[in-house]
């Protein structure tokens, strides 16, 4: 019965796995990276809301695994929607490991900026 229990627990514990967040700034540009749900492989969807977002133009991110013996270089480029003052991206991972991911924004200005992190799977 206990075994059933610890099971049990341990299911519903990874189902509310939590979310994903990552505060980001450099140049003067400052952003919280989120996402609602645990990252997995495959699809995720994240949220980028900046401190000044009317200064933002258009944001673009970059996912990459750099290429390593027997595997080759992945990557996937997306360009975020700007959707209620943030922008929302979807980011497809392909396997687990740690992903690199750069985040190229545009200023309205002009001025081109980016950002990085490394996200474990």
């Amino acid at each position: 019965m206990s075994k059933l229990i610890f099971t049990l627990l341990l299911a519903l514990s990874a189902m509310w796995g939590a979310a994903y967040e990552k505060s980001l700034s450099t140049q003067g540009v400052a952003l919280t990276l989120t996402s609602a749900q645990p990252l997995v492989v495959g699809n995720n969807t994240f949220h980028l809301a900046f401190a000044n977002a009317q200064n933002i133009q258009e944001v673009s991110i970059k996912a990459f695994m750099p290429e390593m013996p027997g595997m080759p270089y992945m990557e996937d480029v997306v360009t975020a929607m700007p959707k209620a003052g943030s922008f929302t991206s979807v980011v497809n991972f392909s396997m687990g490991g740690t992903w690199q991911l750069h985040i190229f924004v545009t200023l309205k200005e002009g001025k081109k900026v980016r950002l990085k992190t490394a996200i474990h799977l």
